[in-house]
């Protein structure tokens, strides 16, 4: 059964909101490197919790959307689109971590389905 797996905080200053959920919080942060700068956030010492990330806010409609993890990206946008959900953004290969689509449900709530990556060997 699909389980949420990591929730995406969208930001107009991603450094300053980092250090918001380290002080509020004492979430540890990690930005990682690469074309799209991402901090990740380190919620709990449970290696199982969900976990959490913040990115630039590039369109409106981003805010706070949970990721739920899916054996098949393709399988659930169809599904996704026969139940009367919309893709806002397609497939896209995220190197190292899987395929993420995003969509927005029946009423407007804007989340994401992730096929992991498969692991080497």
């Amino acid at each position: 059964m699909p389980k949420f797996v990591h929730v995406d905080i969208a930001a107009d200053d991603p450094p300053r909101a980092a250090a918001f959920y380290s002080e509020v919080f004492s979430w540890k942060t990690n930005k990682l490197e690469g074309p799209t700068p991402y901090w990740l956030l380190s919620t709990s010492d449970d290696e199982t919790a969900v976990g959490a990330g913040i990115g630039q806010r590039d369109a409106p409609w981003q805010s706070v959307a949970p990721t739920i993890e899916v054996p098949s990206a393709d399988a659930f946008t169809r599904r996704i689109e026969a139940a009367g959900g919309e893709i806002i953004v397609p497939k896209v290969h995220m190197p190292g971590v899987g395929y993420l689509v995003t969509f927005k449900d029946t009423e407007g709530n804007v989340m994401a389905i992730l096929e992991p990556a498969q692991a080497p060997g």
